[in-house]
């Protein structure tokens, strides 16, 4: 198997938590105190994308989000010193189960055409209760490009935590 097809299979089918990964992959898994209906939920309802799509520094101040299968989606998240434009497409969407989309950043709040696109693979799992999430981006073009992201997107999975274990203590 060449190596862009082997990148295409491994977008197709992100490996597991055991399962190495690849230089153009990035893998962040984290447990949710709340159930994966409430999980899985906060990614349908825009108003609620809005509380946590952004690193701990950043906020969202624009969102579009057609949430079903073809639907498209923009945001900008927003810092004192920046601002960040990225858009992409839904591509799968399997209630509870699992979210496949496309993520390409925006230059300048307009499309890019240079930047590179690659796929976005959030499952969920049931735990007692609990949701284990996993994000799964890949490929990235450089090591460097997928170390970039790595930090924003533990942060984005973080506040989402946050805000979904806050809003299950709040229904309970």
């Amino acid at each position: 198997m060449d190596a862009s097809a082997a990148t295409a299979a491994a977008t197709q089918n992100p490996p597991t938590t055991t399962e190495p990964l690849r230089d153009d992959e990035l893998l962040i898994v984290r447990t949710f105190d709340a159930p994966r209906a409430l999980v899985f939920h906060i990614w349908r309802q825009p108003e609620h994308v809005r509380q946590w799509l952004a690193p701990m520094d950043f906020r969202c101040v624009s969102l579009d989000w057609d949430f079903r299968p073809g639907g498209a989606w923009r945001a900008c998240i927003k810092s004192p010193e920046s601002e960040h434009w990225m858009s992409g497409q839904f591509l799968e969407i399997d209630a509870e189960e699992r979210i496949v989309y496309t993520f390409k950043w925006d230059p300048d709040g307009s499309p890019d055409t240079d930047s590179a696109e690659n796929r976005i693979t959030i499952t969920f799992e049931e735990d007692g209760g609990r949701t284990v999430q996993r994000f799964h981006q890949a490929p990235f073009s450089t090591v460097a490009r997928r170390d970039s992201h790595t930090k924003g997107w533990t942060s984005v999975v973080e506040r989402t935590r946050e805000y979904v274990e806050r809003l299950a203590r709040e229904a309970s």
